[in-house]
């Protein structure tokens, strides 16, 4: 212990726009998916609401792609998202020192994400972050369990095989509505991360109960230090 404590007892993490800012590698992977579509698409900031939600859904709700399409689009996105877009990313400056903080704290901390699980797991190991949690779970490639309530439901169960969840000191942390309401769904705290993708008063309309400007403020937050 490092004489720090952290408010939860356990804390859930997005990973995107989140831990790390992965605009460079999921837009240019989008752009790719598309042009494989005949779509030009030069415009990699009109691309950030790509960032957060289930992927299929999102060709579908801003190209209005039919299943088909969708599902080839989300084919080739990965086809360069796994050799070259993964790598694309940026950790948040301060973001593994609060990590270890947090663990030090005695917190337990897990990563619930929209993203395909193994794709999370690269990530983290890239980063060097992949032994901060205790449980990883994102989507299947097969597109189940994309949506973030089936996310948070499955880290639950893996955190607290026994179902003695304690609801009230978990915290789940996200920058985006998804989060929120994920959060929400099973009674924990939502954590709003402002510095990541959210739209205007985005965070605020879904019911975030705290919402971080930075990550040093997400680290006084989540340890006490800051009501």
């Amino acid at each position: 212990m490092n004489g720090e404590k952290s408010r939860y007892t356990h804390i859930l993490f997005d990973l995107d726009g989140t831990l790390s800012d992965p605009k460079e590698g999921i837009t240019g992977s989008v752009q790719y998916a598309l042009k494989a579509l005949g779509i030009d698409e030069p415009d990699a900031d009109k691309l950030e609401p790509f960032i957060g939600p289930p992927l299929k859904d999102s060709f579908q709700e801003f190209y209005g792609l039919n299943e088909e399409q969708a599902d080839f689009a989300v084919q080739k996105y990965r086809e360069r998202f796994k050799e070259q877009g993964i790598f694309e990313n940026t950790l948040y400056p301060g973001m593994k020192e609060l990590l270890k903080r947090l663990n030090e704290a005695g917190c337990v901390l897990a990563v619930a994400s929209s993203k395909p699980e193994v794709f999370v797991n690269r990530i983290l190991n890239f980063f060097g972050i992949g032994d901060c949690f205790k449980v990883v779970v994102g989507s299947e490639l097969d597109g189940t369990r994309s949506r973030k309530e089936e996310v948070v439901s499955e880290a639950l169960g893996r955190l607290f095989p026994d179902e003695n969840v304690p609801y009230e000191s978990i915290a789940m942390v996200g920058d985006r509505k998804f989060d929120i309401s994920g959060a929400l769904e099973f009674g924990l705290h939502p954590i709003g991360a402002a510095y990541g993708y959210a739209g205007e008063g985005e965070l605020e309309a879904a019911g975030a109960e705290y919402i971080a400007e930075n990550v040093e403020d997400l680290g006084l937050f989540l340890l006490a230090g800051k009501m």
